[in-house]
């Protein structure tokens, strides 16, 4: 939330058409549904940063391709080409239950309490290890 009242719509003047519209159009049906400025301010702002980010002193368009977009990545051959997410090496892809089954190969104890993340980095820290031992 910016520090003052003033200072969103400073930031808003010197950004693109969508997000001057955006923080507009909310902040005029926040006024007409709430009765504190505070209020419509605060629910134009985060309307705001729903669409755009702050960049210095103004806002620029997040680009977020959804699935009905044409050019959306999600899926086809730039799913395909595009590197797999990690978790420290580990494919982010696994399910937990898949990287759960991983972790009970390896012996790794504990790992019914881990998160995914968790079970991941549990998972590339046994890998080192077992990569050291080879080595020595």
């Amino acid at each position: 939330m910016p520090t003052k009242k003033e200072d969103l719509p400073s930031t808003i003047a010197r950004s693109a058409e969508k997000v001057q519209r955006t923080y507009a159009k909310t902040l005029d049906s926040a006024e007409e549904q709430y009765d504190s400025e505070e209020r419509a301010h605060r629910t134009a702002y985060a309307a705001v940063k729903h669409v755009a980010e702050k960049k210095g002193d103004h806002w620029e368009l997040k680009d977020e391709k959804g699935p009905s977009d044409p050019q959306s990545e999600q899926g086809g051959r730039a799913a395909r080409e595009r590197p797999k997410e990690t978790y420290g090496g580990v494919d982010a892809n696994k399910s937990k239950q898949e990287l759960y089954e991983d972790a009970k190969q390896a012996g790794i104890e504990g790992r019914s309490d881990m998160s995914k993340p968790e079970l991941a980095e549990a998972l590339r820290k046994h890998s080192e290890r077992e990569t050291r031992k080879a080595r020595s």
